[in-house]
């Protein structure tokens, strides 16, 4: 039997020489050095997608804009209002634009628009410094809705568009951004899907980690654990288990006061 003193292994696995070993199922074992070295390398690439990540918002800026009617009514907690007023005397708005499920109880609502809400609450004072306002919209009743915000928590403004045409109301799940001149308004970018992960910073925290998300689409070293369905903990049961059936729950409700354990979502319809 081989004496890995001998042959100049560490514990940890590392040759004295700098040298990489290997465990099943990881990468490379390295020294410090080593390390840093890949390290250098991988932030040429890093440093470069961050700049053409500045060219594509630049050229975001530039974009055409939309005038509409801002005078155009949504409803929220003071009842009607105008679209002008989301605004709150500012110069530009961010909205999110939330799913809705019908006449659904607090447990089966949107799980992807509960991650997009819930990261968005952190972010409206640095918004509003920076002259900037925000709202979530929604094309549930207000009814509904004004009960969910408050089970939630939330301190972001919310308000219903229920029956209102783009580029206020329309499709559901959109981030928007406008810009208001005087009483004139204009809608300049809108984007969904992944287009919305720029708000929610958990997802770019998780694809520093080593197993990142987590979810089976992502490309992983040989032998990591393959991971499971696309945003599979976005809802979990009581326990914590990362799970869609009907003891689930979008995760931050857990936090929540009078949150409990339910066996089904409830939901009605489509949203």
């Amino acid at each position: 039997m081989t004496n890995t003193s001998e042959a100049g292994t560490s514990e940890a696995g590392t040759s004295d020489a700098g040298q990489s070993t290997t465990q099943a199922g990881r990468p490379p074992i390295v020294d410090l050095a080593a390390w840093q070295a890949a390290r250098d390398e991988l932030l040429i690439r890093e440093k470069a997608h961050t700049r053409e990540g500045d060219a594509i918002a630049a050229a975001r800026r530039r974009l055409p804009m939309v005038e509409f009617d801002g005078s155009v009514k949504v409803v929220g907690p003071d009842g009607p209002v105008s679209f002008l007023d989301l605004f709150q005397g500012r110069d530009e708005l961010i909205t999110y634009k939330h799913m809705w499920w019908d006449g659904t109880p607090h447990q089966g609502q949107c799980e992807g628009c509960t991650v997009a809400a819930w990261h968005l609450q952190a972010t409206e004072a640095y918004l509003n410094a920076r002259g900037v306002s925000l709202a979530l919209v929604t094309v549930g009743a207000w009814d509904e809705v004004a009960p969910f915000v408050e089970f939630m928590g939330y301190t972001s403004p919310w308000y219903s568009v229920l029956g209102v045409d783009g580029p206020v109301g329309g499709d559901m799940g959109y981030v928007t951004s406008y810009l208001r001149d005087g009483d004139r308004v204009f809608m300049n970018y809108s984007t969904t899907g992944r287009g919305t992960e720029a708000m929610s910073g958990s997802f770019a925290l998780l694809d520093m980690t080593p197993y990142g998300r987590g979810e089976s689409w992502q490309d992983m070293p040989e032998g990591w654990p393959a991971g499971k369905h696309a945003c599979w903990y976005w809802r979990t049961d009581v326990d914590g288990n990362g799970t869609w059936e009907g003891t689930g729950r979008p995760a931050p409700q857990w936090t929540r006061p009078g949150a409990t354990p339910e066996t089904t979502l409830g939901r009605q319809g489509s949203h």
